[in-house]
């Protein structure tokens, strides 16, 4: 099996950075795609950014030009880099990987931006 651990989640004024981790362990062969998404207060779940295998990120048109998504294949981790924070950003942000056809979630890390 395979278990993501996030961190970095934390409390920060707008306008604000924070980077996330998530750090996969376990029966590792290769994982696939790895991303992240978020939750917000009362809202779904939404798709925030994922990188291929191969290194290609793509991100949702809301976090476009202020995240960064990269990952260490190494080390089985990905990032999630959040600069110009808003409020709206506030949300339980979770880690997903896939793995030999299967998909797997972290824990989720709770990010809180304050106006």
């Amino acid at each position: 099996q395979v278990r993501l651990v996030e961190s970095g989640g934390g409390l920060v004024q707008a306008g604000g950075s924070l980077r996330l981790s998530c750090a996969a362990s376990g029966s590792i062969f290769s994982i696939n795609t790895m991303g992240w998404y978020r939750q917000p207060p009362g809202k779904q779940r939404e798709l925030v950014a994922y990188v291929t295998s191969g290194g290609t990120p793509r991100y949702a048109d809301f976090v476009k030009g202020r995240f960064t998504i990269s990952r260490d294949n190494a080390e089985n981790t990905v990032y999630l880099q959040m600069n110009s924070l808003k409020p709206e950003d506030t949300a339980v942000y979770y880690c997903n990987a896939a793995h030999l056809g299967n998909y797997y979630w972290g824990q989720g890390t709770q990010v809180t931006v304050s106006s």
